[in-house]
């Protein structure tokens, strides 16, 4: 690439780049990030800062930067053969060898994979495989799917709509016809007088009243995080699970664990809903499947599903250019390879999350914290006007926003969700690493204080 200032590439990118989930215009006034260069759980941006990302780029550098393992798979895969199709009853090595890795690691179940470019695409692919399994089952009736307010399942129009993102929502029509919403097992905020247990129960229940308020025989699946990543961290009580597989068990309908964000290995298991005890019928995957080193992303599908799909024939009229993308999955390939070698998951499990929950906690000391909660890699703080209160600021969303522009400002990137702060670091983050994001984003917590006071943010 040639060598341009901070200011050049600002303004080229300005002229020319449409980010995503991004106001333009407030963009173009600022001027972007500009992020040129990455090592272990460090960033370096062009002006020479170097930055802790806590957010493992999107949720997905698991392995951390400059693994040249990773980029040596790429390499070696695009000499030989750097891409063909799945199409037309082709394969290729690097696809079937991935199908096979992730039947080792995934639930046992799961015996089938189909290939995407990314998790959103997974969901897409979902919702047209559920769909499909009804109707070679002979209930195509069996068509509505329910997702959950404040999920998230990607932004492209299927994905957006399984998702409870009401601001997505307002743009461009959604959702879609045959999906609908009951509420999040959020228990900071609408728990009530009820406690976590009680609270977790009558949130899984509500997916019982609807499935009886659209009729049991049109319900075709489930879908759910195990922990609602982008809707701020949002852990469910215990209970919660549990009650939702029972549910579905009872009414025959499909459960979808969308483990794009919390599979391999971010809650300290494999996948999510084995920490929750869960057995789900399908999985999304995606971002840690490659330590977000090349795009890629799947459906797991449980054998009771492919086994319909194959038994009654038929083709399935779905399908990417970049499904099974020989150099994407060659790179998936060595990242499950590195992860099992060096268990980075049970590192996670047996080490790391404890060590983080005890140092995640010392942040509710802070007045301006309400909450904190972690699981595996996973944390969130609940910013609130006063303690021990569930009561939000005024301007929801002002005060986190200004919480994550301090923590970049103090050299760690931190994630707002409204006023909730979220962290997801790499899986490879050291002890040392933990203390250094606990301290940076304790220094944010107090500049913010200094600001609520400052400029009477209740």
């Amino acid at each position: 690439m040639p060598s341009r200032s901070t200011a050049e590439l600002q303004r080229l990118d300005s002229a020319h780049y449409l980010h995503p989930f991004t106001d333009y215009k407030q963009l173009a006034a600022k001027g972007a990030r500009v992020v040129t260069g990455a090592e272990g759980v460090w960033l370096t941006d062009s002006n020479g800062n170097r930055i802790l990302d806590g957010m493992a780029g999107l949720w997905c550098v698991a392995l951390g930067y400059g693994r040249k393992e990773l980029a040596d798979a790429a390499y070696r895969q695009m000499l030989e053969l750097p891409y063909y199709n799945s199409f037309f009853q082709c394969a290729h090595p690097p696809a079937i060898e991935l199908a096979q890795r992730l039947t080792e690691v995934t639930p046992p179940q799961f015996n089938h994979v189909f290939f995407t470019g990314s998790g959103s695409e997974a969901n897409d692919t979902m919702v047209r495989l559920v769909r499909r399994y009804w109707q070679l089952r002979g209930e195509p009736a069996r068509n509505v799917i329910v997702g959950r307010w404040n999920g998230y399942h990607g932004s492209t129009v299927a994905g957006a709509s399984l998702g409870g993102m009401k601001a997505m929502h307002e743009q461009g029509g959604l959702p879609i016809p045959g999906i609908v919403h009951v509420n999040q097992p959020y228990w900071f905020e609408c728990g009530g007088d009820l406690t976590p247990a009680e609270f977790g129960l009558r949130a899984a229940r509500e997916l019982a009243d609807r499935i009886e308020e659209i009729g049991p025989r049109r319900v075709a699946a489930f879908i759910g995080e195990p922990v609602q990543g982008a809707g701020g961290v949002i852990i469910p009580p215990e209970t919660y699970w549990p009650e939702i597989q029972r549910i579905c068990d009872h009414y025959g309908i499909l459960l979808v664990s969308d483990e794009v964000i919390c599979g391999f290995g971010r809650t300290g298991r494999w996948f999510g809903c084995e920490h929750f005890g869960t057995r789900p019928d399908l999985m999304p995957i995606a971002k840690a499947m490659s330590s977000g080193y090349l795009p890629i992303g799947g459906l797991m599908v449980a054998d009771r599903v492919a086994e319909v799909l194959i038994d009654k024939g038929g083709e399935f009229a779905h399908g990417f250019t970049w499904s099974g993308h020989p150099a994407a999955c060659a790179v998936s390939v060595a990242c499950l390879d590195i992860m099992r070698r060096e268990k980075v998951v049970e590192r996670v499990r047996d080490e790391l999350a404890g060590y983080f929950a005890a140092k995640w906690r010392s942040l509710a000391e802070h007045p301006l914290v309400g909450e904190t909660r972690s699981l595996g890699l996973l944390g969130a703080l609940e910013l609130v006007p006063a303690r021990p209160s569930r009561r939000f600021f005024a301007n929801r969303g002002d005060v986190g926003t200004a919480c994550r522009d301090l923590c970049v400002a103090n050299g760690v990137i931190s994630r707002a969700v409204r006023d909730t702060m979220i962290v997801a670091p790499p899986l490879v983050i050291t002890p040392a690493e933990i203390d250094e994001l606990v301290r940076r984003i304790g220094l944010a917590l107090d500049q913010t204080a200094s600001l609520v006071a400052r400029e009477r943010w209740v």
